[in-house]
């Protein structure tokens, strides 16, 4: 076993654009507490959002919530985590989210505990009481209640980078479940190729669909979609993405289409790629970006679309998550490829500006 540092360190978000790596002595855990090391996180749009400008006002704050790390320490009373596996000094783990368990949605209807208003992400609690709870930094302690799993079946950091990623995109695509019955030859849509939406891609191809399209604006991103199994991709910068997609489609349009862009403007035109009949699902609004448009009666009441949102992920998402990667491994497909830049602690408002750039996929802070 590793020997554990008296202190250790940790990125702090202090003001806009600034993010400092401080040290600090590592808390003790009590009896309901795991100590872990952090291997490394991936970077979010959340965390993005949060360091351009606080919109949340969590500032000072510990961010990182996509990440995975070493059991160092574990208290006495946790044996297993959320699926059933043992647990152990020595294991490979990722964490989902911590809900209060005494709402109303937490004691009556804990199928929805992502909805729980008082629930909390590692990784998204403010204040200096709450250092040592986010995944950018060198140890993290995980909170009695929070959810955790046991992924040491996954020895590729690359990986269990995407879990959490992986686990928002399951669940969106069981929330589409419930508006649409997807079939091989479906016509599926995916407008943004960034993670969120490359993952989608991956998923839905391992459920056997084989008619995806791809939107985005970004060659790059594109190429990375083809590679991963989109069978078509429209650069709606370069072409008239809505009369592309009809003309894929047999003249009628998408039949599931998932936004994933966060941009208003983006939500506002994914209405056009769908045919009558069809169904969409939002996914990629988890901060307030602003106001958009559609026209009712085109874009709803004419189609007849059914339209579903989803918002983060449950507990039980996580499990599905690690399967679809394993298998897309198995399959040969370059997933992992989405990991694309890799920085130290040191280096992590560095690697802020680098997603902000749209540099590459997932950025991700790797700690040495």
């Amino acid at each position: 076993m590793c020997k554990i540092p008296e202190a250790a360190k940790v990125a702090v978000l202090t003001g806009e654009k600034k993010i400092d790596v401080r040290e600090f002595p590592i808390p003790e855990i009590n009896d309901d507490e795991v100590l872990v090391k952090v291997e490394g996180c991936g970077i979010c749009g959340t965390d993005v959002h949060e360091y351009k400008g606080d919109p949340f006002g969590y500032i000072p704050i510990q961010l990182g919530h996509e990440g995975t790390g070493t059991i160092v320490k574990l208290g006495k009373n946790v044996t297993k985590d959320y699926s059933g596996k043992p647990l152990s000094v020595g294991d490979k783990v990722v964490t989902g989210l911590k809900p209060c368990g005494t709402c109303d949605t937490c004691v009556k209807h804990p199928e929805q505990i992502h909805l729980c208003d008082g629930g909390e992400i590692f990784g998204l609690l403010p204040g200096e009481e709450n250092f040592f709870h986010g995944w950018f930094g060198e140890y993290i302690k995980i909170k009695a209640g929070g959810v955790i799993f046991n992924v040491s079946d996954m020895e590729d950091l690359d990986s269990r980078l995407l879990i959490e990623p992986a686990a928002v995109v399951v669940h969106a695509v069981e929330k589409a479940k419930e508006i649409f019955n997807f079939k091989h030859d479906s016509y599926v849509l995916i407008q943004g190729c960034g993670p969120i939406g490359l993952l989608l891609l991956t998923t839905v191809r391992t459920m056997g669909c084989r008619n995806i399209i791809a939107v985005d604006g970004d060659e790059k991103r594109l190429g990375m979609a083809k590679k991963l199994g989109a069978n078509w991709t429209i650069n709606f910068l370069k072409e008239d993405a809505g009369m592309r997609v009809k003309e894929l489609t047999e003249g009628k349009g998408a039949e599931m289409a998932f936004q994933c862009t966060g941009s208003p403007k983006a939500a506002s035109t994914i209405w056009h790629y769908v045919r009558r009949g069809g169904a969409m699902c939002e996914l990629g609004f988890f901060v307030n970006n602003g106001d958009t448009t559609y026209n009712p009666h085109l874009d709803i009441c004419n189609k007849e679309i059914k339209v579903t949102g989803s918002w983060t992920y449950q507990a039980k998402d996580w499990l599905q998550a690690m399967e679809m990667l394993k298998e897309a491994m198995k399959q040969g497909w370059p997933v992992g490829e989405l990991v694309s830049h890799k920085f130290p602690l040191d280096a992590i408002n560095e690697a802020m500006e680098t997603n902000i750039r749209m540099d590459g996929f997932k950025i991700a802070i790797v700690n040495q």
